[in-house]
């Protein structure tokens, strides 16, 4: 361990893999950090497909077991990118060794898994070992905005809020098996996949939490073709097919109570789906309050809809504000007024917000206790969903 610097070993090196390593790149860059992450190490299964990896990213060396990096004493971060079923064993592994740790939504594949990891998480705090959950959309300057107005009662009492987060990339029947469509590797398909990120967003956005849920889940497509290589998203299609075991659709509605919330409860809605045709990232939120509103699309990341039932009644309707003034969240820090950011910054975001923590002694957030209240929802919602949609409680912890 060096004191200017933090040796980052990531594990997983796919899609999130490929997000986190511009982000560790670039934080140091436009962020000032009293430390600087070092891409130290790129952790994978396969040797020629890692280095691969390593060289495109920009990692110093790559690594095919986990174990032994986690237990090397020069590394000093371990951010979690592989799928769901290895979080749980990574994660502990790491924070018993003594590094901080970095992971990817959502926290686990079970509640089970993830009281493990907020145990283990909990044990390595008194060290002074931080840990954090990766839910990036937290850190889009027009979300965190609105959380600033929705905080500050710019809209009032919060009555009822929408989120939506639809795609599209599963609407082939004959598209290959993923390991997102196994449960045994995924825990869930659209549900904790893109569900998750618009749960947290509703209860980060309004203060509130989520007490209880009302849900429905689906599954389109039963079989898909594996590739004559594995799992996978391209290659050639081999004439074996295998059991889709997750949801590929969910929609479930909640009552939330607590900090913008109003005094009886605040109902909210929530759908997500990768079979919304034509829809790619459509993530949407709105939040009516008793004075205002917000709307977000993040198709439309730079913009911010806002709703003010004080203004006269010739001038209401959505006002459309352009998230890019050095007085907005994290947007000081690029570039002038008026020149848009995109999906990867909200990477960078989190990088700097962890490393922040870690260097000032703080704990950062989410927490992996809201990872475990996260999946405590999940769980809630496939609960009620084989009960026939029946109103389950979710624990209160």
């Amino acid at each position: 361990m060096t004191e200017d610097r933090l040796r980052v070993a990531m594990v997983g090196h796919g899609f999130m893999g490929a997000a986190h390593s511009q982000a560790w790149r670039v934080a140091p860059r436009f962020f000032p950090l009293d430390r600087e992450p070092e891409m130290t190490v790129v952790v994978g299964r396969d040797p020629e497909r890692t280095e691969a990896a390593r060289a495109r990213f920009g990692w110093q060396r790559a690594e095919t077991d986990w174990r032994r990096v986690v237990e090397d004493p020069d590394i000093d971060v371990v951010d979690v990118c592989s799928p769901g079923s290895s979080h749980v064993e990574v994660a502990i592994a790491a924070l018993a060794a003594g590094k901080h740790v970095l992971c990817e939504k959502p926290l686990a594949n079970t509640v089970a898994e993830a009281e493990a990891m907020v145990a283990a998480a909990e044990s390595a705090a008194a060290r002074g070992i931080r840990s954090m959950v990766g839910f990036s959309y937290r850190r889009v300057p027009a979300l965190a905005f609105a959380r600033q107005l929705v905080q500050a009662g710019r809209i009032g009492e919060v009555r009822h809020a929408r989120a939506l987060y639809l795609q599209d990339w599963l609407t082939d029947a004959d598209g290959p098996m993923t390991w997102r469509l196994d449960a045994a590797l995924a825990g869930s398909g659209s549900l904790g996949d893109i569900g998750a990120h618009a749960v947290d967003l509703v209860e980060h956005i309004t203060g509130a939490t989520l007490g209880t849920v009302s849900g429905t889940l689906e599954t389109f497509v039963h079989e898909r073709p594996l590739l004559a290589d594995g799992v996978g998203l391209s290659g050639t299609a081999s004439d074996q097919r295998g059991q889709v075991t997750v949801d590929d659709a969910a929609w479930f509605t909640g009552r939330l109570t607590g900090g913008a919330a109003r005094p009886g409860g605040t109902v909210a809605t929530f759908e997500a789906t990768r079979y919304a045709t034509g829809r790619k990232n459509g993530l949407t939120i709105e939040i009516s309050g008793s004075t205002g509103a917000i709307a977000f699309d993040l198709e439309a990341l730079n913009e911010l809809r806002v709703y003010d039932t004080d203004a006269p009644a010739g001038e209401q309707g959505f006002r459309r504000v352009l998230v890019t003034e050095p007085e907005h969240p994290y947007m000081a820090n690029w570039w002038p007024t008026g020149h848009p950011i995109g999906y990867e910054h909200t990477f960078v975001h989190e990088v700097v917000d962890f490393v922040t923590a870690i260097t000032t002694g703080q704990q950062p957030e989410p927490s992996f206790a809201v990872g475990l209240h996260v999946q405590d929802v999940l769980d809630a919602v496939q609960r009620s969903a084989a009960a026939g949609s029946a109103w389950t409680p979710i624990p209160t912890r």
